[in-house]
């Protein structure tokens, strides 16, 4: 029978100024599908996600603490706070009084939304996700730094006696994001995590979690704004609009969201630039006010990505050409290590080199110093798996905007709608005003109409020759099946008109880059005739059986 598994953290009193915990464990026998009556500040657990689990924090209080329904003179938030507040409240909802669930993660963001909403009359209660690996992956717990992310959140909460909530989501993350995250890498595409992880967990798993709660709203620390309808009709769309801040715009990361998902939310930064979060922390005094924005992933936490790759994918070493000539320039350690536009990680001399292809079935990777060159640049792509967040396609496609990756900038672009067998519309032809290298297969590309994001799609693989064009002897060579008759890499020299020959580093003479290019293509052939083919792909299903 399957046990459900309860920690509740509770603060005590204490002689000194911070608080002590105290933990309980607790093993309950369930059955299959028993829903567990949620009484008033009790965990809560939900059938539909046999692995969450909820714990409660709450901080201790000398005196009695206000109701939801009471109505302060003078907000907790408020009373050290010097300077009107009401401005920075616009995207707080502050003329009505709600049962408002935050997503806090420990950083200064979600922190100053969680006062915000406090400021404005809300009923707030905290909610921090853990999502961190089952037990078989080693090493990378000592390297997440969850539990001071944690920490902060309880110290957070402590400072307003708000009560934290701590939810666990790791099965539901590994298998929503991070399963479909390997998968992709193995496919050679570069999927977002971010935007798997909102529209996933943040805004789905977890949504699912507090169903039954009765909350309003879901807030965190986005830095994105909703317009929702005053009369509140449910016919009527809710708006996912551009920040204030428009370098800190993450409406990139929201736009594969769902309508039923975005009328739910609420974004209190959406209004307020991270300059001025920051001094809002300050204003608070928030434990984290100080505290450094967290980069990369959020599951990895310290461990870099390429670890990660590695542990989960393997490693298959192929070789690296050169995608104007063919030349063997070096080798990589897996095609999954590399996207496009790449400029880290090659190790190749003469540079900047530039990932610019990838030949998944026999693991090459093409790169190229031209990257930036005029006639190899892209400004048509299609994207798939499109949402729009008003439920229906845009009636208007020929003067929209798109982003292809988070940042302050646009283009302008018309959209041409593809149908399938079904009369679906799931398939776009974009063309951009102007060329973009970077367009790399499994990243999302979002749409725009003037402040408003239509919602997104997914950008795949090259079509119709307009991904960077790679010569017709680099292809060849990259089909050949024994690699090793190629030889030694060609010694890379400074980019010159003519090339020549020059000594090597053992004193000898090197081939010019043409004369060695030709061997290279005749070994090519050869190998081809002479192996059996055992193709990279079975040689890369063998290794993955033998991880997992």
């Amino acid at each position: 029978m399957p046990r459900l598994r309860l920690m509740r953290v509770m603060a005590m009193p204490s002689s000194s100024s911070s608080s002590l915990l105290q933990t309980h464990l607790v093993s309950l026998p369930l059955k299959p599908r028993t829903l567990l009556l949620r009484k008033p500040h009790k965990p809560h657990y939900h059938p539909s996600l046999s692995s969450t689990i909820i714990f409660v924090a709450r901080p201790f209080s000398a005196s009695p603490t206000l109701s939801s329904s009471a109505e302060p003179q003078i907000p907790y938030s408020l009373k050290s706070f010097d300077g009107d507040i009401q401005p920075y409240l616009r995207c707080s909802m502050p003329h009505k009084r709600l049962k408002v669930a935050v997503l806090l993660s420990g950083g200064v963001d979600s922190s100053v939304a969680l006062r915000l909403l406090h400021a404005a009359g809300h009923s707030c209660t905290a909610f921090y996700l853990k999502i961190w690996f089952q037990e078989d992956f080693e090493n990378f717990w000592s390297e997440c730094p969850w539990e001071d992310d944690l920490n902060y959140a309880k110290t957070v909460c402590n400072q307003i006696q708000v009560p934290l909530e701590v939810v666990h989501l790791t099965d539901e993350y590994w298998k929503n994001v991070v399963s479909y995250i390997i998968e992709e890498y193995r496919c050679g595409r570069t999927p977002n995590p971010d935007v798997l992880c909102n529209t996933r967990i943040k805004f789905g798993a977890f949504m699912d979690a507090i169903s039954s709660m009765e909350f309003d709203y879901v807030a965190s620390g986005h830095y994105a704004n909703v317009v929702h309808s005053c009369t509140n009709q449910i016919d009527v769309a809710s708006v996912l609009e551009l920040s204030q801040d428009m370098v800190k715009d993450q409406t990139y990361f929201l736009s594969h969201l769902s309508q039923a998902q975005l009328k739910r939310l609420i974004f209190p930064l959406g209004c307020i630039s991270k300059e001025e979060v920051r001094k809002l922390a300050t204003k608070f005094d928030l434990p984290n006010k100080d505290r450094k924005d967290s980069q990369g992933i959020c599951f990895l936490g310290k461990i870099k990505f390429s670890e990660f790759v590695a542990r989960h994918i393997g490693e298959e070493e192929g070789i690296i050409l050169e995608a104007e000539t063919g030349d063997f320039l070096g080798k990589h350690r897996g095609f999954w290590f590399y996207t496009i536009g790449q400029r880290q990680g090659l190790r190749l001399p003469g540079g900047p080199w530039y990932v610019v292809e990838k030949d998944v079935k026999n693991n090459v990777v093409f790169a190229s110093r031209n990257y930036f060159s005029i006639d190899k640049r892209r400004r048509i792509f299609r994207v798939g798996s499109l949402k729009w967040l008003s439920r229906l396609a845009p009636d208007q496609t020929s003067h929209l905007q798109c982003k292809v990756r988070h940042g302050p900038g646009f283009y302008n672009c018309s959209l041409t709608m593809e149908f399938d067998e079904d009369g679906r519309e799931d398939v776009a032809v974009v063309q951009l005003s102007e060329d973009d290298q970077g367009l790399a297969a499994g990243q999302f590309a979002a749409f725009y109409q003037g402040n408003a994001c239509l919602g997104s799609g997914v950008i795949l693989e090259s079509w119709d020759d307009k991904g960077f064009p790679v010569c017709a002897e680099a292809l060849e060579i990259a089909r050949m099946e024994d690699k090793s008759l190629l030889g030694k890499p060609v010694k890379i020299k400074v980019k010159s008109d003519s090339p020549t020959s020059e000594p090597d580093q053992e004193g000898g003479t090197k081939l010019n880059i043409k004369g060695q290019r030709s061997s290279q293509i005749v070994a090519a052939k050869k190998g081809r005739q002479a192996l059996f083919p055992i193709t990279w792909l079975q040689q890369f299903s063998e290794k993955w059986f033998r991880i997992f």
